[in-house]
């Protein structure tokens, strides 16, 4: 069985605080930025809490365009407020692990942000992971999304 184990890593041009509120948002169903390859539900507990979840929906030809759903649960087991959410992905089409880190650049006025991504295909997906590069695809994906998220917050002025 295929196991990924990716991190995608950019500079944002906005400070930790604005990124973590935005990443807050979007894992809470705002659909500013990862859209149209992400969506975000969270549930009943939202995903900046211990235990909080969020079922993922990958759009693999984007939203409303038709094509296969990939839907996973995420539940978080760790905060860092500002600097780090953990997830463990526990029910649907991959299980796994994701990461996310908030790291100040330049005296906090840029961020990096970086998704760690360890999972391993569950169910037909990973029959379709032997002949499409499904770690591929994900790091476009999110490499797409945190250019939007950047553009976002530049546009905002917060350069």
């Amino acid at each position: 069985m295929d196991r990924y184990d990716i991190v995608d890593s950019t500079i944002i041009n906005a400070p930790v605080d604005q990124v973590w509120r935005e990443l807050i948002a979007e894992l809470n169903g705002a659909a500013n930025w990862w859209t149209p390859h992400n969506t975000f539900e969270p549930g009943f507990t939202g995903p900046e809490h211990v235990g909080g979840t969020t079922l993922v929906t990958v759009h693999t030809k984007g939203v409303d365009k038709g094509g296969p759903k990939l839907r996973f649960t995420a539940t978080t087991t760790s905060v860092t407020p500002g600097r780090q959410l953990a997830a463990d992905y526990t029910d649907g089409a991959f299980r796994g692990r994701s990461v996310f880190d908030l790291t100040p650049v330049d005296g906090d006025t840029r961020t990096r942000l970086s998704m760690t991504f360890t999972a391993t295909p569950q169910g037909w997906l990973s029959i379709l992971a032997k002949v499409a590069n499904i770690g591929a695809q994900h790091s476009q994906a999110t490499q797409n999304a945190f250019s939007h998220l950047n553009t976002r917050l530049t546009s905002k002025g917060t350069r």
